[in-house]
């Protein structure tokens, strides 16, 4: 039940990306328009993370979980009855709310209630399972929005039923009693020993470039897509960002026995690739392009978050851990906020397709120069020997 609850969380944060052209066609909105609509999603997973991200230490994960469950519900049902982008961006950042409580209790809850012979490939498990609900999302988002008579309400509704049933069924889980720490609200933000700044550095602006990446996917590749697919709609827009994320899924699972290092390496290099293939797209209008890059880009998102995540694991201990990863996750949404905005704004004035390309070059470049420098870090002997 506590995998549903993830599942469902990050399936009912995914699911309106296919709808985005859509909403851009009835509205009448311009490209920062829907960047505006993307980004309140990242403030409100951001406010979560920096000031409610130890919730569950204080009233347990299940609670937390319920609450994140009752916030989806309320974002969702908001979403049905937008009637402009004002409202539709207040649903979604509660949902932003609702993604950051679910993510961080589940991830608890998961942890304390796995199955002893499977608390080796805990973590792999937990990313595979918030893969499948972001994976879901786009994909259940698109397939019902190509077909139902009302596309930007139907597809709400089936996950919002999903979501109370869920609640409903959590209240007969029993959990183990824990001691409850008072609540703080001050956020938390470090970074680990002086030895690894360089390295930590790297890892951080890593996060920064994969956001920015993915934002780029799931905000408004619905709409240059059309630009360059002989096929649209919201199934394709849909299918294009559950791609990316299946790939990312599996890369991780096939990729959990190599060194975390390797996989920060592999992961930058590849996506260096997938945006100069996109960008390339744009230019050359080659819709095989765009399916390369996405591919390309789902197998360097999955093992560049693994290897990031594996070496903040090896620079911390159980007491700095949470905040320095809070630090990351910091770093990363603001990757999922300010370039996409920026890119907004570009679009509005000189062109979705000129905005795009620059957009790759700029990221495309950020990633191939963090790969040249961890490189160079990894010549370091006992920094090599210490990750």
């Amino acid at each position: 039940m506590i995998s549903l609850g993830l599942i469902i969380g990050m399936l009912g944060t995914a699911l309106p990306s296919p709808l985005y052209p859509l909403y851009q066609y009835a509205w009448e909105l311009s490209p920062s328009q829907i960047t505006y609509i993307f980004v309140a999603y990242m403030f409100g997973c951001l406010a979560t993370l920096l000031f409610f991200g130890r919730t569950s230490n204080t009233i347990g994960f299940l609670n937390t979980l319920k609450i994140g469950l009752m916030f989806i519900c309320l974002g969702l049902v908001i979403s049905i009855f937008s009637e402009n982008a004002i409202h539709l961006s207040f649903g979604r950042f509660i949902i932003g709310i609702a993604s950051g409580l679910i993510s961080t209790s589940s991830l608890i809850g998961l942890m304390q209630n796995i199955p002893q012979k499977l608390e080796p490939l805990a973590s792999q498990i937990v990313s595979i399972i918030t893969v499948i609900g972001f994976g879901l999302g786009p994909f259940v988002g698109g397939l019902i929005g190509q077909f139902a008579q009302y596309p930007l309400v139907t597809p709400y509704i089936p996950v919002t039923v999903m979501a109370l049933i869920c609640f409903i069924g959590l209240q007969f889980i029993k959990v183990k009693p824990f001691q409850p720490q008072a609540f703080n609200i001050c956020p938390r933000l470090e970074r680990p020993s002086n030895e690894f700044n360089t390295a930590f550095s790297i890892i951080i602006l890593t996060a920064f470039s994969t956001f920015a990446a993915f934002s780029l996917f799931a905000s408004l590749s619905p709409s240059f897509a059309r630009e360059v697919l002989p096929w649209h709609g919201p199934l394709m827009s849909g299918f294009s960002i559950t791609l990316i994320l299946i790939i990312s899924g599996s890369s991780q699972w096939l990729a959990r026995h190599l060194a975390a290092q390797k996989c920060l390496s592999f992961g930058l290099f590849w996506m260096f690739i997938s945006l100069i293939c996109l960008a390339l797209c744009m230019t050359l209008k080659m819709s095989a392009l765009f399916f390369i890059s996405a591919a390309i880009f789902g197998a360097g998102h999955g093992i560049a978050l693994m290897g990031a995540f594996g070496l903040i694991q090896t620079m911390t201990d159980t007491q700095n851990r949470a905040a320095v990863t809070s630090t990351y996750l910091f770093f990363g949404y603001l990757g999922a906020i300010i370039p996409i905005l920026i890119i907004g704004w570009c679009a509005d004035h000189f062109g979705l397709n000129i905005s795009v390309t620059g957009y790759c070059m700029v990221i495309g470049t950020l990633c191939l120069s963090l790969w040249i420098g961890f490189k160079r870090v990894l010549k370091n002997p006992v920094l090599k020997k210490a990750l």
